[in-house]
């Protein structure tokens, strides 16, 4: 029997029961949705209580545990009860630890020296190579000498001339004198035969002059090197004029064996230098390259400065390199490094190990049952790898180096490479053990 389609709309209200269960997903209500929402979202919430609470399950019973915020660092092993953390550990040695004072400081040569020709003329030769490394007193040019040699020529007959009158004028005083003795010559002639001597003796002494004048300047017509070091560009080619005292000269000469460096360093280390300094001790210092990995040379402290900057409150230092090798360079950047002096057998350990609290620096110390106590230690003179504990540490104390993020107080530890001891083994196989139905 055929019954009619019933076209009247319906709800699900209207429906039976087991007709509203078997809609499909598509038709569900917006109600339905929103409770399938909620159940959802308390099932998540109650898997993560669980988790939560499963991880937490060791907790000891004074439930300590490192905040973000303190030394514990956050969840994991070294609590106290808890299982051991695995850390790397170091021991506090001794060791010799040098005292550093390190600054920025500029080549400067031991001396630079513009050679200036002493007299005028025109250049004729060019005895050196650009660049070529002098020594005091080797030629460096020549200056067009005829006009000199002609001077000391005419002095030199000058000289002769007067030399020969004043021979001349010697023998006629000494006949005057023997005359005068026998009462046979006026005493005026004796006299005026005096005073010629003398006349032509200053004539003389003024020709020598003359002739030492124009052999110097004979000899300034050769220019040479006023100290040993390296030439630097010429400034006047083959053929040109130069003139005395010339403000540009002919090269610049710098002596770069030895060289030294000019550096800054705080005024507050200046009696610790001086001190080191007036007790005669041999300061050395390293000149380093940007990147103070390579050592350019080796030299020893000069001095300082016999002033401060106001400006800046750091006094001006000098030490002296060899250069030997020819790595420093005039006007070079280097870094320095001065020894200023050497800490015998200090208390070390390893920069990794000391950590910065709030107030002070502390250390995590390893205890005889594999447990961590946090020390407070006052630290010295560090190098890049070792740091000096004046106070808080003795020799043989074993710190944490590694994993001291996540240690608390009292909290267990398991050294990294070591087999856990026999009752962290227990521990863990009694935390490990399924419990009892």
């Amino acid at each position: 029997m055929t019954q009619d389609k019933d076209t009247s709309p319906k709800t699900d209200a209207d429906a039976p029961v087991a007709a509203r269960r078997q809609i499909g997903p598509r038709n569900l209500t917006r109600t339905q949705k929103l409770i399938g929402t909620v159940v959802a979202l308390i099932v998540v919430g109650l898997l993560a209580v669980v988790v939560a609470l499963s991880l937490g399950g060791d907790k000891g019973g004074d439930g300590q545990q490192g905040g973000p915020g303190g030394p514990g660092g956050g969840p994991g092993g070294g609590r106290r009860g808890g299982p051991a953390s695995t850390v790397g550990v170091a021991t506090a040695a001794s060791a010799d630890i040098p005292v550093l004072i390190e600054a920025l400081g500029t080549v400067t040569p031991a001396a630079t020296v513009t050679v200036r020709p002493q007299v005028s003329g025109v250049i004729t030769q060019v005895f050196f190579r650009e660049g070529q490394i002098v020594q005091r007193g080797q030629v460096l040019a020549q200056i067009d000498s005829r006009a000199f040699q002609a001077q000391l020529t005419q002095a030199q007959g000058a000289l002769q001339q007067n030399t020969a009158q004043l021979a001349a004028a010697r023998v006629t005083l000494t006949r005057y004198e023997t005359l005068q003795g026998q009462d046979s010559i006026a005493g005026q002639d004796v006299d005026t035969q005096r005073a010629l001597v003398q006349q032509l003796e200053g004539a003389v002494t003024a020709n020598r002059g003359a002739v030492q004048a124009a052999q110097l300047n004979l000899t300034f017509s050769r220019i040479t090197a006023p100290v040993t070091g390296r030439i630097g560009l010429r400034v006047v080619d083959v053929g040109n004029y130069i003139g005395a005292g010339d403000s540009a000269g002919l090269a610049v000469i710098t002596t770069t064996t030895p060289i030294d460096v000019e550096f800054t360093v705080p005024q507050d280390k200046i009696p610790e230098i001086q001190r080191r300094v007036y007790s005669g001790a041999t300061l050395p210092v390293l000149a380093l390259d940007r990147t103070r990995t390579t050592t350019l040379d080796t030299g020893t402290f000069s001095t300082l400065d016999n002033v401060v900057g106001t400006t800046t409150g750091t006094v001006r230092g000098k030490a002296r390199f060899a250069n030997a090798s020819g790595a420093l360079f005039p006007s070079q950047f280097v870094n320095v490094r001065i020894t200023l002096d050497t800490l015998k057998g200090a208390v070390v350990v390893p920069a990794t190990a000391v950590r910065q609290g709030a107030n002070s620096a502390f250390v995590w110390l390893v205890k005889a049952d594999n447990t961590v106590t946090q020390r407070t230690v006052v630290t010295g003179q560090a190098t890049t790898t070792q740091v000096v504990i004046s106070s808080g540490l003795a020799l043989g104390d074993k710190v944490i180096t590694e994993g001291g993020d996540r240690l608390t107080e009292g909290g267990k530890v398991t050294v990294a490479g070591q087999a856990p001891s026999r009752g962290a083994r227990a521990a863990g196989q009694h935390r490990n053990r399924p419990a009892a139905q």
